[in-house]
């Protein structure tokens, strides 16, 4: 009725041992498997909190980048504006005596007193231009210099010698050793010597 159990090759007592040392095995291999499994999975992790933290580093430079920007617009125009009212600010009283002259001009005749209140206005404009470091070039009498200068023209001269300046036709300025504007000025050529009778003989022919 009952059917005797067969001594399998796995079964047998003799090749017992080798079926649970094999199960042993497959047991460890697996162990090993989620372990390793495990390991992956926490490099991944970590990985992943990594990438969290250079992306979160990454949109904070991005912020403070961007906030730099916008200080660095603000700084230049407020050093822009600060350029500007400290350069006009030394003017403003040459604009209110400008305004006096010209009242005056309208209500009066007095040419002396004209050219005096001229005159104050041309100085509070050179103190002006002096509290700015501005120098106006001295010219006149000066040896022409093409880089300061800008001849207009030449003037045949008797009295200043060939390359010197004759007058002046607008001022030139300084800004320290920088130059502002060159003087635009007319230069003496000297004095030409008269034309021989050999030099007419050649221009008749």
């Amino acid at each position: 009725m009952f059917k005797k159990k067969e001594n399998t090759p796995e079964n047998t007592p003799e090749n017992k041992p080798a079926a649970e040392e094999t199960e042993k095995i497959q047991d460890a291999g697996a162990e090993k498997s989620e372990e390793a499994t495990a390991v992956e999975l926490s490099a991944e992790d970590k990985l992943k909190a990594e990438l969290a933290e250079l992306q979160a580093k990454y949109l904070y430079l991005q912020a403070e980048y961007q906030n730099f920007r916008k200080r660095s617009v603000r700084d230049i125009a407020d050093a822009r504006s600060y350029t500007i009212a400290s350069t006009l600010v030394p003017f403003l009283s040459v604009v209110d005596y400008l305004g006096m002259a010209q009242s005056a001009m309208e209500q009066s005749d007095n040419l002396e007193a004209l050219k005096q209140g001229m005159n104050m206005i041309i100085g509070e404009f050179d103190k002006a231009l002096d509290e700015l470091g501005v120098k106006r070039m001295k010219t006149a009498g000066e040896k022409f210099d093409p880089a300061l200068h800008d001849a207009v023209g030449y003037e045949k001269s008797e009295n200043i010698p060939e390359g010197q300046i004759i007058r002046e036709w607008s001022g030139g300025f300084m800004l320290g050793e920088k130059l502002l504007r060159p003087a635009r000025v007319l230069v003496s050529s000297g004095n030409a010597p008269e034309a021989t009778d050999d030099n007419a003989d050649k221009k008749e022919e």
